[in-house]
Parts: structure tokens; C-alpha cells; sequence
């Protein structure tokens, strides 16, 4: 009986330190994303991390959490517009190039207007 008690305190204990090091790392990932804040302060909340971790890492959440979020959310954003973009210039043409070739064939008669309609439509889509 006390093996089966001893595992599930391990299991509890091996969640909740995994738990603990994530929030703990994306602490310092915003401490070091944070621009505005000062490299005094930045060295401060790591000292901190590193000799009261546990109630830093609530203090951090606590005075900062809202501006972390912010961050992250901006991070995410930036990261999803390069993505974008890198596909773009990966992809090829832009749709208005895509448009303006699709028309061009249609002057010289290569393709009819229908054909052109639907050029038109899938450039945009």
C-alpha cells in the first residue's frame, strides 16, 4: 500500500515541478522579450529566479501577467506575419501580378473571358 503512494506523490510532484519550470522559463523568455523594462530590473527579477524562485515567479505573474500575455500575444502575431510573408515571396506572384497575366492573355486571345473570370477568382481567393 505505501508503493502505490509513493508513486502518485511522484507523479504529483514530477507535474507539478514540470508545471513550475515551464512557468519559470517563460518568465526569463519575457523578461528578455520585454524592451521597455530596464537591464537594472531585468537583473534584479533574475536574481530573484535564481534565490527565491517560487515567490518571484508568483510576484512576476502577479505585477507583470497582463503585460506578459500582451508580449506574448504580440510575439505570436510577428511570427505568423513573417510566416506569411515568407510563404508570399516563396509562393511566387502577387495576385494583381497574377491578375495582370491572366489579362494579357485574355487581350491576345489565348484565353476566353470565362477563363479569365475564373483566373481572376482564384487569384483572389
Amino acid at each position: 500500500m505505501s508503493n502505490f503512494w509513493d508513486v502518485l506523490w511522484l507523479i504529483a510532484s514530477t507535474f507539478f515541478f514540470v508545471a513550475y519550470l515551464i512557468v519559470l522559463f517563460q518568465i526569463i523568455i519575457d523578461l528578455f522579450r520585454d524592451a521597455e523594462l530596464g537591464g537594472g530590473s531585468k537583473v534584479v527579477w533574475l536574481l530573484g529566479l535564481i534565490f527565491l524562485p517560487v515567490l518571484t515567479a508568483i510576484l512576476y505573474i502577479l505585477a507583470r501577467g497582463r503585460g506578459m500575455a500582451e508580449r506574448q500575444r504580440v510575439a505570436m502575431q510577428r511570427a505568423k506575419s513573417d510566416t506569411d510573408a515568407y510563404i508570399r515571396e516563396v509562393a511566387g506572384k502577387s495576385p494583381a501580378d497574377q491578375i495582370a497575366d491572366a489579362k494579357a492573355l485574355l487581350d491576345a486571345g489565348t484565353i476566353n473571358p470565362e477563363e479569365f473570370a475564373r483566373l481572376k477568382a482564384k487569384a483572389l481567393a
